[in-house]
C-alpha cells in the first residue's frame, strides 16, 4: 500500500507543480484598498492577448506573461496636468510615459483612484492591453479629462 501511495505521489506531484507559475512581486499602490480598486481587481481578465494572468502578492494588482510583460496597479496617485502624451481608449484617458522604453508606464488621467499599466512593448502592443483594461477602469468616475495645448486655460500673468 505504501509503495502505491509513493508511486502515485511521484507521478501526481510533478504534474501539479508543472502548472504552477511563480508569484509576481508587485508593491501595492498607496490607495490599493479603495473599494473602486476592488471592483477593478475582480474584473481583470485571465489573459491579455496571448499572455496568461499570473498571481501577484499585492492588493489591487494584476500581472500577465512569463516572464512578466504587463503589470496593472490600481490605487496609484492620480497624475496632475502634464505635457506627456495623452491617449484615449474606450472613453478612458491615459498618460503615456515612454521614458523607459521598451517599457511604457501608462496611467489613467482624470480618475481617482488612478490605475497604472506597465507594458513591455517588445512583447505586446500597449493598445492590446489598454483596450480591455480601459473597459474595466471605466467604472471609476471621471473627474477630469485630457485637453490639447490649444484647449488649455492660460495661467494669468503674475506680473
Amino acid at each position: 500500500m505504501i509503495r502505491r501511495l509513493a508511486a502515485a505521489t511521484a507521478v501526481i506531484l510533478p504534474l501539479a507543480l508543472a502548472g504552477c507559475a511563480s508569484t509576481v512581486s508587485v508593491p501595492a499602490a498607496e490607495d490599493a484598498n479603495d473599494p473602486l480598486c476592488a471592483e477593478v481587481s475582480v474584473r481583470l481578465p485571465d489573459a491579455i492577448g496571448d499572455l496568461d494572468r499570473r498571481w501577484t502578492d499585492a492588493q489591487a494588482t494584476g500581472a500577465w506573461g512569463d516572464p512578466t510583460a504587463v503589470i496593472v496597479s490600481c490605487g496609484v496617485t492620480p497624475p496632475g496636468p502634464t505635457t506627456l502624451q495623452c491617449v484615449t481608449f474606450e472613453g478612458v484617458d491615459w498618460i503615456v510615459d515612454a521614458s523607459e522604453l521598451p517599457m511604457q508606464r501608462i496611467t489613467t488621467y482624470g480618475r481617482t483612484p488612478a490605475t497604472q499599466v506597465y507594458v513591455n512593448t517588445e512583447v505586446i502592443s500597449p493598445s492590446d492591453v489598454l483596450t480591455p483594461i480601459s473597459r474595466i477602469v471605466s467604472s471609476i468616475p471621471v473627474d477630469a479629462s485630457c485637453v490639447g495645448l490649444e484647449d488649455a486655460t492660460p495661467v494669468p500673468d503674475a506680473g
